[in-house]
């Protein structure tokens, strides 16, 4: 009895023992578990980090009789983010993991994503594995796979372009007056009566104050004379020729036309006459109410020959004399036309008035000096004036919002914006620069939104849109809308892309010279594997802006260059 009992024990420990020592067997040769991380280095897109790891089981490892649970796990700045695990098992385990072969080994895998956070540039992705047996658990240890996280599509420059709407400024205008001079029957002098008309007196007026402005001067002054379609056709001749002459001799002193040179009077004046005014007589015949209209338009339509609609007209004697009485007289006159350049104020005077004087210019000339102006705080100033005067102008509050965005004023811009969008609602224009103040203060779902709402604003909204598809990790589409566009972000874009070589013909065309710009370019060049650019360039970078060599020595684009004594001074 005595010997089963010992028996029993015996057993029974070695089972233990063996048992421990499948876990213990497992732990020491866990090295020999093969993993594969893609991306071989970790990167961030669209604001979050794939990750796919496959691991090689290798044969007489993995215990019959246990179950293992593996985890990857990001460790970041003391902070860790355990990621999806998953239980593999043994050829005697029952239950529904997959199966891992004693005698063949096999595989495992995972897929998934994470949340990226800034401090997760530096860190390590690990596989923590603890594998049971029974009742027993055993830490089969933790193995780093990967280092750190790729970022670079947060260089994006968050630089969205605003729009301002122009001005109809025209520093040359054209101005005129037009009188008529109306003559007695077959005669051509000009009677003091006319002269007192109040035509002819504005007329007059606005000769004189043109005469005496100086940024005033004669463009054309036009005399057409006329005599009325009844009578002898050449007494009408003789009298509209004598008419047309009464009339200049009249402007002249007006006018002043003998201090006139010869070649400035031929040049400014234009005199013409018609002897026989049939075209005044058929519209002043269609605007009346006479008898028998219909009756003298159609004698007009069915003979040329004036001196048989002069009879044919006559013949409709009731109505005849109305015509003497109403219509003919209209027709003996002389139209005067006087045409005059008034110069505006210079670009100078513009800008000096615009901010001491406001109030001395009109919309279009403040709007213009907005443009004209060399700083933001005269731009906010020029517009604010213009708001001040012409409230309901949605132009003025669109441009102040756009010089308070300029100057950093956020909350001042929107409210500009605003303004302007309730004076004119969905404007384009309005609507692009609603959603740049939206992507300024980070709300990229809105500022998505406005900018598709506003595509009929132009390029600039396509070069926003091109900022959001960066963000989302949407490179191609980002690459599309940058295309009318030379800059950083188009640069970015590309490189984003896998179009390395585009991205850096375009990062060399980019003007400027921004710190930024070189710490791309080095960026690209790493990708592409020159080693001698990287280095120029990344050094240029640090210099102009000190803060990027801490950037770069945690930056996974450079890790090739890590043991590169000239990097390591670089970033030192």
């Amino acid at each position: 009895m005595k010997r089963i009992n010992y028996l029993a024990s015996f057993l029974f420990a070695a089972i233990i023992l063996s048992s421990c020592g499948g876990l213990d067997k497992m732990k020491e040769e866990a090295s020999n578990v093969k993993y594969n991380v893609t991306p071989k280095v970790l990167e961030m897109h669209g604001g979050k980090v794939k990750y796919a790891i496959t691991g090689d089981i290798p044969a007489e490892w993995f215990n019959k009789s246990c179950t293992a649970e593996f985890t990857p796990v990001y460790k970041f700045n003391g902070e860790e983010v355990k990621l999806e695990s998953k239980i593999y098992q043994g050829e005697k385990v029952e239950g529904n993991n997959k199966v891992i072969a004693f005698e063949t080994g096999g595989s495992i895998d995972f897929a998934g994503e994470f949340e990226y956070k800034e401090a997760m540039r530096v860190g390590e992705l690990e596989m923590r594995v603890v594998a049971t047996l029974k009742d027993k658990s055993l830490d089969l240890g933790t193995l780093k796979l990967a280092d750190g996280v790729i970022s670079t599509p947060l260089l994006v420059m968050i630089d969205p372009m605003p729009i301002t709407f122009g001005d109809n400024f025209q520093r040359v205008l054209a101005e005129s007056k037009n009188a008529d001079i109306h003559y007695m029957i077959q005669r051509s002098d000009v009677r003091k009566t006319e002269l007192t008309s109040e035509d002819v007196k504005e007329l007059e007026a606005f000769v004189k104050e043109s005469v005496e402005t100086a940024n005033k001067k004669f463009k054309g002054i036009e005399i057409s004379a006329y005599a009325s379609p009844d009578g002898p056709e050449t007494l009408n001749e003789k009298l509209s020729a004598e008419r047309k002459k009464s009339a200049d001799q009249y402007l002249a002193k007006v006018v002043g036309k003998t201090k006139m040179s010869k070649e400035d009077a031929t040049a400014i004046y234009q005199m013409k006459s018609t002897a026989e005014d049939w075209d005044g007589f058929k519209k002043l015949v269609e605007a009346s109410t006479i008898q028998d209209k219909d009756l003298i338009l159609r004698v007009l339509s069915m003979y040329s020959d004036p001196v048989v609609r002069e009879k044919e007209i006559k013949n409709i004697s009731a109505t005849y004399k109305v015509l003497a009485d109403q219509i003919l007289p209209q027709l003996r006159r002389s139209e005067i036309v006087v045409n005059i350049e008034k110069t505006g104020f210079s670009d100078e005077q513009i800008l000096d008035f615009a901010i001491n004087k406001p109030d001395t210019l009109n919309i279009e000339e403040l709007l213009y000096a907005g443009k004209l102006a060399q700083t933001n705080e005269d731009k906010a100033k020029i517009y604010a004036a213009a708001t001040v005067k012409y409230p309901t102008c949605f132009r003025a509050w669109n441009n102040l919002g756009y010089a308070n965005m300029m100057l950093k004023n956020l909350t001042d811009a929107k409210a500009n914006f605003d303004k302007a969008n309730e004076l004119k609602a969905n404007d384009p224009i309005i609507t692009n620069n609603l959603g740049v103040i939206a992507l300024l203060n980070g709300d990229k779902e809105n500022a998505q939104k406005l900018f598709l709402s506003a595509t009929d604003a132009g390029n600039s909204v396509d070069y926003n849109l091109g900022i959001i598809k960066i963000m989302d990790g949407e490179y191609e589409a980002a690459v599309n809308y940058f295309q009318n566009h030379t800059t950083f972000n188009t640069a970015l874009a590309m490189l984003l892309a896998g179009k390395n070589d585009s991205a850096m013909k375009t990062i060399d065309a980019v003007e400027g010279d921004n710190a930024m710009n070189y710490y791309l370019k080095a960026v690209i060049a790493a990708r592409i594997g020159n080693e001698g650019v990287v280095l120029e360039n990344l050094k240029t970078a640090i210099e102009k802006k000190a803060e990027l060599k801490e950037l770069a020595k945690t930056d996974l684009e450079f890790r090739t260059f890590l043991a590169n004594e000239v990097f390591k001074a670089l970033v030192e």
